[in-house]
């Protein structure tokens, strides 16, 4: 279990010095950085750390994954960054508010806090989500098949 809170928490990490970095030196949340450059980033990023977890566990483990356990594994790594993620970005509104948030929907027209309800729950599940179809995709590859059992 150490490796996906490692490459989890290491995701996090990337995803955490990307917002400080480019809030820092980019102060209008709707510049194209923030709005194209961040989901890119994450996306990519996100992908990488989960392969380089599978395969940390690979080596770990000293042979080729099964689909399942490559599986589990990328989805564990999922799962602590969506954690991870969503904690930094409640300190985030709380320390500083959701100036940050720029132009989410309905910012005009809904409650503050239905907004901030909405973009965590969209933070945790579409990590979550996304996590799952990225395991999927990289478990199809680099894992072992059952036929290969002997």
């Amino acid at each position: 279990m150490k490796i996906p809170i490692k490459y989890g928490l290491l995701t996090a990490l990337g995803l955490i010095a990307w917002v400080l970095v480019t809030h820092l030196l980019i102060s209008n949340p709707n510049s194209p950085v923030h709005r194209f450059g961040g989901p890119v980033f994450f996306n990519v990023l996100h992908f990488v750390m989960i392969f380089l977890g599978i395969k940390a566990y690979e080596r770990e483990r000293g042979q080729k994954l099964f689909f399942k356990e490559a599986l589990k594994t990328g989805v564990s790594i999922a799962v602590v960054f969506a954690l991870t993620a969503t904690v930094f970005f409640i300190c985030v509104v709380l320390a500083i508010g959701t100036r940050w948030m720029g132009g989410e929907p309905g910012a005009g027209t809904m409650p503050t806090w239905i907004l901030i309800v909405q973009a965590f729950a969209g933070i945790f599940l579409g990590t979550i989500i996304f996590g799952l179809i990225y395991s999927t995709v990289i478990s199809a590859f680099v894992a072992r098949r059952q036929t290969e059992r002997a």
